[in-house]
């Protein structure tokens, strides 16, 4: 919820973190409202004239849980504040000026995926980004998701998401591509790699690449079967090459699936947060989260909790 205010000074509170921050543009904003000043920041930088405003934000998204609530806040604060000034800002502009914000004010060295999900996405569809050109196609998916959170916090500004991308970038460099998404002869590429974590994480790129156009293919011809066993596939990898995940996630995923899940795989940048599992029927949801929180129960882990989740619509006004 957004109101004008006569003066270029912003005050946001939240329901989840019970704080108040008001500041002006001369103020040095971190922790949460660093999110909503980095949005402010960067409309000013593209030449907006951002009005000032009250902002209250509620969410039943869990945050620090993989689930990109740092985005979705982005999205609504960036979609409140170009309805309340009137600002011209393209729909199809906002993601880059979202992560824009989290890398530049906030200090996040995010891609773009998270914000264009949550300004992009249309309901009933899943969303097929290129983050090269950032095309996007509306992939039809009449999934039932279940979403378990592990409680084990997610928090992406720890240095390990950091020393991942520097180790794709090393990798791409020494293979003399641009990204790794140019690789072409996975054999050929690992052979030229001597050092063998940096073949891990090329063949975790380059064959979650493919991984998520076979996806796409499975989608649209409505085999959910396929695309759960891929997105089993893609936690594996996660795990052993990637190495992003942790024993909570990695039991959750095992016992989803061993429950009934079609696939079931971590979400967000690792080490903590969240589980997605596709059921084959909203049913199937008790049996799975019965046999996460036994599993859960049998490793002495925190209480997982569990919701279901809908294809959905991007940040839009509702009132």
């Amino acid at each position: 919820r957004a109101t004008l205010v006569e003066r270029p000074v912003w005050t946001v509170s939240s329901e989840q973190v019970g704080e108040t921050v008001t500041f002006d543009l001369a103020t040095p904003v971190h922790g949460w409202a660093a999110y909503v000043a980095g949005v402010i920041w960067v409309l000013r930088e593209a030449g907006h004239d951002v009005p000032g405003a009250r902002l209250h934000v509620g969410s039943d998204l869990p945050a620090g849980a993989g689930l990109s609530s740092s985005a979705a806040l982005e999205a609504a604060v960036l979609g409140a504040l170009a309805d309340l000034g009137a600002l011209d800002v393209p729909t199809a502009e906002r993601p880059a000026l979202a992560r824009r914000a989290e890398n530049e004010y906030v200090g996040v060295p995010c891609g773009i995926m998270d914000q264009a999900a949550s300004i992009l996405s249309r309901a009933g569809h899943a969303l097929l980004l290129d983050c090269r050109t950032l095309a996007t196609q509306h992939v039809p998916f009449a999934g039932d998701i279940l979403v378990i959170d592990t409680r084990a916090p997610h928090r992406h500004v720890d240095n390990e998401y950091g020393v991942r991308r520097r180790s794709c970038e090393a990798a791409a460099a020494k293979l003399g591509l641009k990204a790794l998404r140019d690789v072409d002869d996975l054999a050929g590429a690992l052979t030229v790699l001597g050092d063998e974590t940096l073949r891990r994480r090329v063949r975790h790129v380059v064959t979650e690449n493919q991984r998520v156009l076979d996806t796409v293919s499975a989608l649209r011809r409505g085999d959910l079967p396929t695309v759960g066993q891929l997105m089993t596939a893609s936690h594996e990898s996660l795990r052993l090459d990637y190495e992003v995940t942790i024993p909570e996630l990695d039991t959750a995923v095992v016992a989803a699936v061993a429950a009934g899940a079609l696939g079931a795989r971590m979400t967000g940048g690792g080490f903590g947060g969240c589980v997605l599992a596709l059921l084959p029927d909203p049913a199937a949801a008790a049996d799975v989260a019965g046999a996460v929180q036994a599993a859960f129960n049998r490793q002495g882990f925190a209480e997982p909790a569990f919701f279901p989740a809908t294809p959905s619509a991007g940040a839009h006004r509702i009132g």
